[in-house]
Formats: structure tokens, sequence, C-alpha cells
């Protein structure tokens, strides 16, 4: 995306004029504002990119029709994201702390001693992942914060968590994966 700089004027204008009647618009529909603001701000962006902005009959709607576009992208991207979340959540205990505490007096040292691999393995894997994406996982399955949250906490869009999110458990999948394979054979 090329940013067209002789357009800056006019996008101030815009920005000025219409910021927050734009935010408003968009938080009703996200029901965030912090989602708006991200949303809206890249509505702007997206006008930096335009060759003429005077051919513009109506800068406002174009605007707004952008960032309603924008919009429906980023909710189908939740809508995505919440499904695999719920497909990866059956394939889980519901609390797997809880079952693993319920029954550690029975399990062979055996057993035992192959779940301290499997967790070590699952620390290495973490490791191995991108900062970005170790710290939303952890901040989100450790520290039970949401996504607004994490996105506030490390300077980026919810959109951003939502990714590195999805990119760390398609890594720990695909980790864990590695290890069952040899004990499928």
């Amino acid at each position: 995306m090329s940013m067209n700089y002789k357009n800056k004027d006019f996008v101030e204008t815009l920005i000025n004029r219409h910021s927050a009647t734009l935010v408003r618009f968009l938080a009703r529909r996200m029901k965030s504002v912090e989602d708006a603001e991200d949303i809206a701000q890249a509505a702007f962006l997206r006008l930096y990119t335009l060759d003429d902005v005077g051919e513009l009959s109506n800068a406002k709607a174009f605007l707004f029709q952008v960032a309603a576009n924008l919009s429906i992208d980023q909710l189908r991207r939740k809508v995505l994201h919440q499904n695999y979340l719920e497909r990866e959540g059956a394939k889980l205990p519901v609390d797997g702390l809880a079952a693993a505490n319920m029954f550690a007096d029975n399990i062979p040292l055996e057993r035992e001693m192959e779940a301290k691999e499997t967790l070590s393995f699952i620390y290495q894997a973490l490791s191995d992942l991108p900062q970005n994406q170790r710290q939303a996982f952890i901040l989100n399955r450790a520290k039970g914060m949401t996504y607004s949250e994490i996105a506030a906490q490390m300077g980026v869009s919810v959109s951003s968590v939502e990714k590195y999110i999805l990119e760390a458990l398609k890594h720990l999948r695909g980790a864990l994966a590695q290890i069952e394979e040899p004990t499928k054979k």
C-alpha cells in the first residue's frame, strides 16, 4: 500500500470533520470503541492510497463505505476465529488442570514422565514462537486477558491479537502433532 502524501491536507480535513462521527458509527456496529477506532484509522489510511481524491464526488460517503466494508471484514474474521476456537475447545477437556489434579494420585510413573516430557515440549514450542505471538497467547490463556486488553497492553490492534493467537495455536497444534506421531506408529 503506497501512501500518497499529496492527499495529506484532504485526509486531515476529513479526519477533523468526521472522525468522531465515524468512530460512533463503527462502535455501534462493532460493539467496541477500540475496534471502531482501529477501523476508522484504517479507513483514513486508505484515503492516502487514492491516486486522485478530486475524483470523489462525496468523500464522506466514500469514507463511511470504506469503514463499513472494513468493519464487515473484521466481523467475518471474528466469526471465523470464534468458530475455530470452539472447534479447538471441543478437542480439549473442560478443565485440563482440574482433571489432571483429580487423577494425579492414580497415574503410573511412566505416564507421569510422558506428561512431563510433553509439558517440556510445549514450553519449548512456546519459546519457539515469535515474541508477539507468545506474549498474546500467554496473556490470553494464562492471564485470562481479553483481546482488547491484550491489544491495549501490546499497543496493537485487536485484529493483530487475534492473528497472533491463531498463529500460536496453529504452531502449538503442529508441535503436539509431532510428539503424538511416534506414539501412533
